[in-house]
């Protein structure tokens, strides 16, 4: 049996086998031959072994790596799933062979041009993939995802300000992931069929988080955003029929509970909620560190999970709470509990022909909990959160609770709430929305909103309008300070032309735009100042928790994120809001007098992706519209920095009347090479707004590889022929 690897112009894979597990293998093959540093990046991270070549830097994460149990949890998951669905797990093993064989063969001697330098500088070797591999990465990049350090950080801010400051603060911090996502039902557009349209927003990396692929064999023909490591399409797809994608539903599913341990002559022992001490498992691992000395580490796991801060002796540096039993915090999440990642649900999507088949689908997924818009070509469409949410008590979603009272056990699971569309129309933003009873901290309704009032400015909608939607940069979170200046009375000179520019901005945070420059700089003045107050010194230091956890609990962010609940909030802790405001437009106003800005919002608002290792020739990262609060969100960090680690890491446009008139792009390109001409080739587009067709006709494609199946044992590399024409024009 045979695969065969085609290439459009953008030298995005196409993917053709005769069945979905020799699919797998060539899905896994062509990831290893485009983004083979990108694998064995996330396979290290996976395995809490990234120190062992990027350095100390990099240990942090292993250190968590470890403790959270990662590859453990994903080796239960994969004995579960060879358990209840061989199917997938021979599936999942495909895949692994086809990375493994890729991986071999573009570090084969005399390859040319080197298809991932980085290997080079590392001193590195590409590491095999195990069957387990692909849950392991799909659980490293999930596992802060529903953001669980935020009880650290409000159980801070409760013991110092108040229980009022829980809600104060519940924004989405600077730890989470979003995405912007609309359903137009085929009443509300001109062919009469659906468009789902959207852009996830995670960090951006280069090599992007997500792949462009189509993949097709007699069983589907599905094209889709696929996540580097693993098999399928499980976030954003379309099979011709029926279209799916999704937006985090900001739900609370992991429970941080503070343990008390003791050392005993035969290891560590956590105290119950039934009164009783009872035996903790325990180890200790070794971390290999680049330049250094290896690092031990001790692996504790009581009944309610994994310790992730502290043990027996409390932090690290010995710090505790005067009286107080030694600092341990324990992590409870769903996969560890029940040995399943929801993979079962990624064949079954794939083979989706209808919303129904969607709607069953996603019954079996498990993590990260995602709120689902799916339509098909018979009008059905679909509305529904996706995932698993444990039933507890609220304490456990607001804070770390103790592990030695009752009443903060698991009690099954919530039933997956779900919504229809309002005048033909589902937005979902990561406000309050279907997932409303499931999650603590949601974002603000701003870009929500603004969706829907662009969406409501037509009657009829097209695939080919949705573009505007995704680069829209209204801001509408600046009203609660723009308020504030407006009030503002007796000002002179430099300080009355500043309030009069901010007060003619078109709030609009555009490149090119000196109004939203100065908003910005008085924005992150405010925000420094706010911080500042004596009101906010017990947030200050927060406790030495690992550096994993350290972003959530940075009071600047917290305060950026929160401004604008912080400046509408009846009271803030004695804290003069007006003369704060008027002190940081008196101080903005003397670096720029009479109000003049030195620049634009793009000078300083510039794309800061994220990579393994620095290139050896730094970029020229470009400016950048869009703000945290805007349909086009681009995140900065108000009163640290300017600079958007965070954004849409692709974007989409689902068309159901015809899928060749869909669009796709990523920031960057399908290659992780540098250098390839398709490593950065949709990065204009991106910038500009401008999407890539998505092409389905394999006549307008050119073939790259047909890649025979392996003979004898598993991980035996199979024959290949190339098509050398093609390689060169695509740069693959």
């Amino acid at each position: 049996m045979t695969g065969e690897i085609f290439r459009d112009a953008w030298g995005i894979p196409h993917l053709r086998a005769g069945d979905a597990v020799e699919l797998a293998r060539v899905q896994g093959r062509v990831t290893a031959l485009d983004r083979a540093w990108q694998l064995e990046t996330e396979r290290h991270r996976a395995q809490g072994t990234s120190a062992s070549f990027l350095g100390p830097g990099a240990l942090p994460w292993d250190r968590f790596a470890r403790r959270v149990r990662l590859a453990d949890t994903a080796r239960r998951c994969l004995a579960e799933l060879d358990r209840r669905d061989p199917e997938t797990g021979q599936w999942l093993r495909a895949y692994g062979e086809g990375v493994n064989e890729g991986l071999a063969s573009a570090a084969a001697p005399g390859t040319s041009p080197s298809p991932a330098p980085e290997f080079a500088r590392a001193a590195l070797v590409p590491g095999r993939w195990e069957p387990w591999t692909p849950l392991a990465v799909w659980l490293a990049t999930h596992i802060l995802f529903a953001g669980f350090p935020a009880k650290l950080w409000r159980e801070q801010a409760v013991e110092r300000l108040g229980p009022d400051a829980a809600g104060l603060f519940a924004a989405d911090g600077p730890g989470t992931s979003g995405s912007n996502g609309w359903l137009v039902a085929g009443e509300r557009t001109v062919t009469g069929q659906a468009v789902i349209a959207g852009d996830p927003h995670r960090f951006v990396e280069d090599p992007g988080v997500y792949q462009q692929i189509h993949l097709s064999c007699p069983e589907f023909d599905v094209v889709g955003l696929a996540v580097p490591g693993v098999p399928g399409i499980a976030h954003f797809g379309h099979t011709d029929t029926v279209a799916w994608a999704v937006t985090n539903a900001m739900a609370d599913y992991q429970d941080l509970y503070r343990e008390q341990l003791r050392r005993t002559g035969a290891g560590v022992e956590a105290l119950g909620p039934d009164g009783v001490w009872h035996r903790a498992a325990r180890h200790t691992e070794t971390i290999e560190v680049a330049g250094e000395d290896p690092a031990e580490v001790e692996v504790i796991e009581t009944g309610r999970g994994p310790v992730v801060i502290g043990g027996p002796e409390g932090l690290d540096d010995g710090v505790s709470e005067p009286g107080a039993p030694p600092v341990a915090v324990a992590l409870r999440y769903p996969p560890r509990v029940t040995g399943d990642l929801g993979f079962g649900a990624l064949l079954p999507l794939l083979r989706a022909r209808r919303v129904a088949d969607v709607d069953r689908a996603l019954d079996l997924w498990a993590e990260p909990v995602n709120v689902v818009q799916a339509a098909d070509t018979e009008g059905g469409t679909l509305y529904r959160v996706a995932g698993r949410v444990p039933v507890r008590a609220e304490a456990n979603r607001i804070r770390p609770v103790p592990a030695w009272e009752p009443g903060h056990d698991w009690d099954g699971w919530h039933e997956s709430p779900r919504a229809g569309l309002t005048g033909g129309v589902a937005v979902m933003a990561n406000q309050r929305g279907p997932a409303a009873p499931l999650g603590v901290e949601f974002a603000a309704p701003h870009r929500a909103d603004r969706i829907a009032a662009l969406l409501a400015r037509r009657e009829r909608w097209s695939a080919a309008g949705m573009p505007a939607l995704h680069t829209d940069t209204h801001l509408t979170s600046a009203a609660a300070l723009l308020d504030h200046v407006a009030a503002l009375d007796g000002l002179t000179g430099p300080a009355a032309g500043l309030r009069d520019r901010l007060l003619a901005w078109d709030r609009h945070m555009d490149a090119d735009s000196a109004g939203a420059a100065l908003y910005a700089a008085v924005r992150g003045a405010l925000v420094r100042r706010l911080a500042a107050d004596p009101a906010f010194a017990g947030l200050t230091s927060p406790p030495a928790y690992p550096e994993v956890f350290q972003p959530w609990l940075a009071l600047v962010p917290r305060i950026g994120y929160a401004l604008e609940h912080l400046l509408t909030a009846k009271e803030l802790y004695g804290i003069d809001r007006p003369s704060a405001v008027r002190a940081v437009l008196e101080e903005v106003a003397a670096r720029h007098p009479a109000g003049t800005p030195s620049g634009t919002w793009g000078d300083t608002h510039r794309l800061a992706p994220w990579r393994a290792l620095p290139p050896t020739t730094p970029y020229d990262e470009p400016a950048l519209s869009g703000d945290h609060d805007c349909v086009l969100c681009t995140s900065s960090v108000p009163g640290l920095t300017d600079l958007a680690a965070r954004g849409p890491a692709a974007r989409y446009v689902w068309d159901l009347a015809r899928r060749e008139d869909s669009r796709w792009v990523v920031p960057f390109g399908a290659s992780g090479v540098p250098g390839s001409p398709h490593h950065r080739d949709q990065l204009p587009l991106w910038l500009a707004g401008d999407l890539v067709p998505v092409v389905t006709d394999w006549d307008g494609l050119r073939r790259e590889d047909v890649v025979r199946a392996p003979h004898g044992e598993t991980g035996e590399h199979g024959e290949r022929e190339r098509n050398d024409e093609s390689q060169e024009e695509t740069g693959a």
